[in-house]
């Protein structure tokens, strides 16, 4: 089976910065895509950023120029540093990656999650 792990949330003042990192593991064929979604108390989950295996990102408009997405092919591990942090990032991030096994066809897996807080 397959396991995303998600690490590095945690408390921090506005305007401070926090890395999230996730990994992925198991009978893993091939990765398509890995990204990072979030959602706060009482919202629906949002798409935060999304990095393809060529390295194409996307971002949502609210986290642009503060947030980055990378990834370690080799590790199958996907990062979101995020900078310039607001209370409005408070939420729960989830890892998800879009990837196939060797015995299952391709499927959008996700981590537990991790919280993230931002105080003011």
């Amino acid at each position: 089976q397959v396991q995303l792990v998600e690490s590095g949330g945690g408390l921090v003042q506005a305007g401070g910065s926090l890395r999230l990192s996730c990994a992925a593991s198991g009978s893993i064929f091939s990765i398509n895509s890995m990204g990072w979604y979030r959602q706060a108390p009482g919202k629906q989950r949002e798409l935060v950023a999304t990095i393809t295996t060529i390295g194409t990102t996307n971002y949502a408009d609210s986290v642009k120029g503060r947030f980055t997405i990378s990834r370690d092919h080799a590790k199958n591990t996907v990062y979101l540093q995020m900078n310039s942090l607001k209370p409005e990032d408070t939420a729960v991030y989830y890892c998800n990656g879009d990837l196939r096994t060797y015995s299952n066809p391709p499927y959008r897996y996700w981590g537990q999650g991790t919280q993230v807080t931002v105080s003011s």
